[in-house]
């Protein structure tokens, strides 16, 4: 191998390995902060939710430092109830499983028959079922609702933040228009606020819809509190794919110990049917033709962001997605591959018109194009020399 053949190999690899080594310390740097950066990532997304509503205030008649106070009260506020949802499901839990203690003892003796039945020896059934205890179930979920009482500080923390960057997000687009730098990063940071506000629309109208049905089914059923599971099964669908699974463990659970593993296989059957038709069919169609992003970047987007953030990944991995795809591949026209392997179908559809499309000028209205407009030569002050372009 040649010395050229050396240094064309090492212009193409070095790049990606760079990029490869660079991706890998920034997700470790996240990943060693996701304590403070989490929370301060929570408080964005709440201020670029609301970020249009002083405006609108405003174009009301609303004064500013009013608008600006409402539209910090409307992002806490959404916080501070999702919040109390979480608590009040977990508690609720807490609180009834213990009073199922004789059915819990019921079915394990009757899956051990079962065991034994199929032909698993006694000692070796009891062995299996020795940790299938109520006492240790209840232990996981009171210690989630402690991590969630815990949490207190973090609350006050992201309040206290999200105030903050509302303030200042009132003055942000004018400032970045009258700076005059990076008008690509300017209209892909537009991109990625509009997509936010759009996917979370989309999210809440179909949790709504989600829980109504949900709650509906459980009532019918006569499973113990169907209101708060409702309402976790709307909070859970802010998690792409897999939060329906968290929202039917509880209850499940309590169906199992209601009606026996009949009712349980219902309840099952009816969130299974309710996910695929509305969360896994019709509900990814909407949010990738809203946000922008391939239905399989947002499935894997939940995995990633959990694994670096915790928990509170899981909920922010669309916004997050859109962050980076607005900082990484938005504002660079040279990364249109790219684009096109992670937006949605409909969004790479859309580029291609525009580009195969003639430039129209913003007033002509007939789509005709402007003439380019002649230079004017600098007027002549007397006493001074003109410099003039010098002729082909």
């Amino acid at each position: 191998m040649t010395q050229a053949e050396i240094r064309r190999g090492s212009a193409v690899w070095l790049p990606v390995v760079g990029g490869v080594a660079g991706t890998a310390i920034a997700i470790w740097g996240l990943h060693a902060t996701a304590g403070l950066l989490g929370p301060i990532l929570l408080a964005f997304v709440l201020t670029v939710t609301v970020q249009p509503l002083p405006g609108w205030l405003v174009g009301k008649g609303c004064p500013r430092a009013l608008a600006v106070f409402l539209s910090v009260v409307a992002a806490d506020g959404i916080l501070i109830c999702l919040g109390l949802a979480v608590v009040l499901s977990l508690g609720q839990l807490v609180t009834l499983l213990p009073q199922y203690s004789a059915e819990w003892a019921d079915l394990v003796n009757g899956l051990k028959s079962t065991l034994t039945n199929l032909g698993v020896g006694p000692d070796q059934a009891q062995a299996a079922l020795s940790s299938v205890d109520l006492s240790a179930v209840v232990g996981v979920v009171a210690g989630l609702f402690k991590s969630a009482l815990s949490a207190v500080g973090a609350l006050v923390f992201v309040l206290a933040t999200t105030m903050f960057m509302c303030v200042d997000a009132s003055g942000v687009p004018k400032r970045l228009a009258a700076s005059g730098e990076a008008p690509a990063l300017q209209g892909a940071m537009a991109d990625f606020a509009r997509n936010t506000r759009s996917y979370l629309v989309v999210t809440t109208v179909f949790g709504f819809i989600v829980a109504v049905i949900d709650t509906a089914a459980l009532w019918l059923l006569g499973v113990p509190l169907p209101l708060v599971w409702g309402l976790l099964s709307f909070i859970t669908n802010y998690i792409p794919n897999i939060g329906f699974l968290i929202g039917l463990l509880p209850p499940t659970l309590l169906a199992l110990l209601v009606g026996g593993p009949g009712l349980a296989i219902l309840v099952i059957l009816i969130y299974s049917v309710v996910n695929m038709v509305l969360q896994s069919l019709v509900q990814p169609v909407f949010v990738g033709d809203a946000v922008g992003l391939s239905v399989t970047v947002s499935f894997l987007s939940v995995f990633v962001w959990t694994a670096i953030l915790g928990p509170l990944g899981a909920v922010l991995a669309v916004p997050l997605s859109l962050f980076v795809y607005a900082l990484v591949l938005g504002q660079d026209p040279d990364r249109r591959w790219a684009r096109a392997l992670v937006s949605h179908p409909e969004v790479v559809e859309a580029e291609r018109k525009r580009r195969r499309s003639p430039r129209k000028h913003a007033g002509d209205g007939g789509g005709k194009a402007t003439p380019p407009r002649p230079r004017q030569e600098p007027a002549e002050v007397p006493g001074t020399p003109v410099e003039r372009a010098p002729g082909p």
